[in-house]
């Protein structure tokens, strides 16, 4: 059976379509299945136009049949955008927003259908989301609760290194004051079957640490001591293959050398750092728990170069490329329990 992903278009008002369109000119995507487009045939057309991109559009209807067609663009047409008049590039609209949350609900649709086997997204703009009267955080809150997950695991690749979080979008000081050893227990067991379910049979899990060198004994703060060296013997004597916390100015260059199949960042930035600064463009969002594997761009909508012909489509290649790789290995039914 050939692999079809389903690909969202992002807010139409973001670099979305521009960074779709020109991922569609590598032949790349093409390697591993049917890459097919969620969106707005006016948009796409415009763009296509405006910034000279040679890439035949071709309407589907929702049976998906297609046989592979290098060098064209199959899309599912939304028809969201009434009038492309009303829609301005690199600004906040309702517009941007209601589209953008009919991509990712017609994409998690044929998903749950079984139509396509994972879907890859373009960026999507909070604020947008918010005037078109939804309030969700992001793309993984929106999709958990439209598939009613118990479970949504945020994951980065890029080369060998794989990084999980414990906290995401709350800041620094709360991320630390919300520290239990229960807490951390929970995310390395996530993260576990976050690693087996994408087929590692005993996957080696470091936690990385707090404080600078896992605090020195004690000199740089107790967290280490007193809830992630707990944590850690409480998730071994589970059965789970995890170590630390081991420093984190040395846990993610021994992920990416294959000393750890993954690794758990305590917090937003100490994860992001570290896959982004290794290589920004390939780092690439993965949502494991949900009944599909979705991954995504980890960037934005960046409104500020919308519809230039100036944005970088590496990370929607991949992105995509990403999803038809993982979604072969896929097994969700490790978080149902």
């Amino acid at each position: 059976m050939i692999n079809k992903i389903a690909i969202t278009m992002g807010d139409p008002a973001g670099i979305g379509p521009e960074i779709i369109l020109k991922a569609f000119e590598s032949k790349r995507i093409w390697k591993k299945g049917i890459p097919i487009v969620i969106g707005d045939l006016k948009i796409l057309s415009k763009l296509r136009e405006k910034l000279k991109i040679n890439v035949e559009i071709v309407p589907l209807d929702d049976n998906l049949n297609i046989e592979k067609i290098e060098g064209k663009l199959p899309l599912i047409d939304m028809k969201m955008v009434k009038d492309i008049k009303d829609l301005k590039p690199g600004i906040i609209s309702k517009i941007g927003g209601d589209a953008a949350v009919s991509y990712i609900q017609k994409a998690v649709d044929l998903a749950m259908k079984k139509k396509v086997n994972g879907i890859a997204t373009a960026p999507i703009n909070k604020e947008s989301i918010r005037d078109a009267g939804y309030y969700y955080i992001g793309h993984t809150e929106m999709l958990s609760e439209i598939t009613e997950s118990k479970y949504s695991l945020t994951m980065f690749t890029v080369s060998k290194m794989k990084v999980f979080f414990h906290t995401r979008h709350i800041s620094l000081k709360k991320a630390i004051e919300t520290l239990s050893i229960d807490g951390v227990v929970k995310s390395i067991e996530l993260s576990y079957r976050g690693l087996k379910s994408l087929g590692y049979e005993n996957p080696k899990l470091a936690l990385a640490a707090l404080n600078p060198h896992a605090s020195d004994g004690g000199m740089f703060g107790d967290e280490e001591e007193k809830i992630l060296i707990p944590a850690v013997k409480m998730a071994q004597d589970m059965g789970i293959n995890v170590v630390g916390p081991v420093p984190a100015d040395s846990v993610f260059h021994l992920a990416l050398i294959g000393e750890y199949d993954g690794v758990l960042s305590l917090y937003h930035d100490q994860g992001h750092i570290a896959t982004k600064t290794y290589d920004f463009y390939r780092t690439i969002s993965v949502t494991l728990g949900l009944p599909f594997l979705r991954t995504s761009v980890d960037h934005g909508t960046a409104f500020n170069i919308a519809w230039k012909g100036i944005a970088n489509p590496l990370s929607m290649e991949e992105a995509i490329l990403s999803c038809f790789e993982l979604s072969e290995k896929y097994n969700p039914s490790l978080f149902e329990a």
